[in-house]
C-alpha cells in the first residue's frame, strides 16, 4: 500500500510542477503581456486546486490507514494504548504537514506569480 501512496504523491507533484511550466511556456510581447499573465493565472488555479485535491485525497488515505492500524494494535494489547496514541498522533501531524506543504505551495503559484502588474493593469482596463 505503501508503493502506492508514493505514486500518488509524486504524480501529483508531476501534475503539479507540469501545469507550473505550461503556464511559464507562454511568452508574449507589448499589449499581450496582460493576456499572457492571464493565462499563467488560470493555469496556476487549475494546478493549485488539481494539486490540492490530489494532497487531499491522500492524506486522508494515509491518516484513515494510520488510525485503522492504531486501533486493531490498541485492541491486541491494550496495555500499550499510550505508546500507540502518541505515536499516532506524531505520524498523523506528519501526514497533515505534507498537505499543509501543498497548500502553501498552491498559494504561492496563485498570488506570487511575475505577471501580477500585467494582470491588475487587465482588469483596471476592464472595470
Amino acid at each position: 500500500m505503501f508503493k502506492k501512496l508514493s505514486f500518488s504523491t509524486l504524480g501529483s507533484a508531476f501534475v503539479l510542477l507540469a501545469f507550473g511550466t505550461v503556464a511559464y511556456a507562454a511568452e508574449a510581447g507589448g499589449g499581450e503581456l496582460a493576456i499572457a499573465g492571464l493565462r499563467y493565472f488560470t493555469v496556476s488555479v487549475f494546478a493549485a486546486g488539481f494539486g490540492i485535491a490530489i494532497a487531499a485525497f491522500g492524506g486522508s488515505l494515509g491518516q484513515g490507514m494510520a488510525i485503522k492500524n492504531a486501533v486493531e494494535g490498541i485492541a491486541r494489547n491494550p496495555e500499550s494504548s499510550g505508546k500507540v496514541t502518541v505515536t499516532l498522533l506524531i505520524g498523523l501531524a506528519m501526514v497533515e504537514s505534507l498537505v499543509i506543504y501543498t497548500l502553501v505551495i498552491a498559494l504561492i503559484m496563485i498570488y506570487a506569480h511575475p505577471q501580477s502588474a500585467a494582470i491588475a493593469e487587465l482588469f483596471a482596463k476592464v472595470v
